[in-house]
């Protein structure tokens, strides 16, 4: 028999604040990752016959460790932490966002269905992309600024506003929070896999089990982000592409579209650039994802009892105001005649 989920026994803001708080913590522990990944992804590799460089940055990573070893001899050790208030605001956010949605959308499902089991496959993923688009439009305007500081060279480097700003005043206008909107929403096919696969392999490992001890649940995030980021990896490349300032051999010319920097992309460096930066992205992914999971279990498991506890409490305190009117009215019987105090409450109920 198929265990009931446990977003079913809390509230959709209390499964949001959940997975948000997972989220957050997650993300700092692997931060320094995410600026290795967008670095290496934004760079694109310089010929022979180019005139200007074509990377945003001066510095060339070959790797990951190398690209660890150029920030920290040319940053320091806080280079690697380059844009993190605003990437922890946006991963809050989205995330908040997205498991807000998701447990909203997949609850009206379930009721307005009447399922006696959970979705199948195609229908997991089908909630999850319809989640991952709404959370999209609401948050993607942080992820555009963070991008934009974890690629700023070093003697560039600006705060969240001033880097929200730069963008708002660049040629796109507002409009430029929302650059990369539609490979976002084409990107939601990868927390829909990956969510979609956590349900499957859930099912498949741990049939019939409702609690997850916390290596049970970083193995299904870990291995459900794997899938996800190998099947989606060049759109992610291409996403960061939109996002950072163009390429310095681009003379300031934008790209228009995802399928433009891909392009350009292997015009200048083959079809398997598409998968740049692809061993700090899948070890990125499998660290947030599988700490998230396991966090989120936890955190739903805290807030399952937080809530009953309060719940407990606001019976308590029904119970006593109860007994103190009970108490009065008895009193009131007492000291009145029948009469009197028949008469007198209509007043008291005023």
């Amino acid at each position: 028999m198929p265990s009931k989920p446990p977003q079913a026994s809390l509230p959709p803001w209390g499964n949001a604040l959940a997975g948000a708080t997972g989220a957050v913590m997650a993300n700092a522990i692997v931060y320094p990752l995410d600026i290795v990944k967008t670095r290496l992804q934004v760079q694109v590799k310089r010929r022979t016959t180019d005139l200007a460089p074509l990377t945003t940055n001066d510095a060339h990573y070959t790797s990951a460790l190398d690209a660890i070893r150029k920030i920290v001899d040319d940053e320091g050790v806080l280079g690697l932490y380059s844009g993190i208030n605003g990437s922890l605001i946006g991963v809050a956010s989205t995330n908040f966002a997205y498991f807000y949605w998701y447990s909203v959308v997949r609850t009206l499902y379930i009721t307005s269905q009447s399922l006696a089991k959970p979705p199948n496959t195609a229908t997991e993923l089908s909630l999850g992309a319809v989640a991952g688009a709404i959370a999209q439009v609401f948050t993607i305007p942080v992820s555009v600024v963070t991008t934009r500081q974890q690629t700023q060279p070093k003697g560039d480097k600006k705060g969240l506003i001033d880097t929200g700003r730069e963008v708002v005043n660049s040629e796109d206008g507002w409009t430029g929070l929302w650059r990369g909107l539609k490979a976002s929403l084409v990107l939601v096919v990868n927390p829909a896999i990956t969510y979609g696969a956590y349900q499957r392999l859930k099912e498949f490992f741990f049939p019939g089990k409702t609690n997850l001890r916390p290596w049970e649940s970083f193995f299904l995030g870990a291995a459900s982000k794997a899938l996800a980021t190998l099947a989606t990896q060049p759109l992610i490349v291409a996403k960061v592409g939109l996002q950072s300032r163009p390429p310095p051999a681009r003379e300031g010319k934008r790209f228009d579209s995802f399928i433009e920097v891909m392009s350009y992309i292997i015009e200048h460096e083959g079809p398997l650039a598409l998968f740049k930066g692809i061993a700090p992205q899948i070890t990125k992914g499998i660290l947030v994802q599988g700490l998230l999971m396991m966090t989120k279990e936890r955190m739903e498991i805290l807030f399952i009892v937080l809530f009953a506890y309060l719940r407990k409490i606001r019976s308590e305190r029904l119970q006593k105001i109860q007994k103190v009117a009970e108490a009065a009215a008895s009193k009131a019987k007492e000291v009145l005649p029948f009469d009197q105090a028949q008469a007198a409450m209509p007043a008291l109920i005023k």
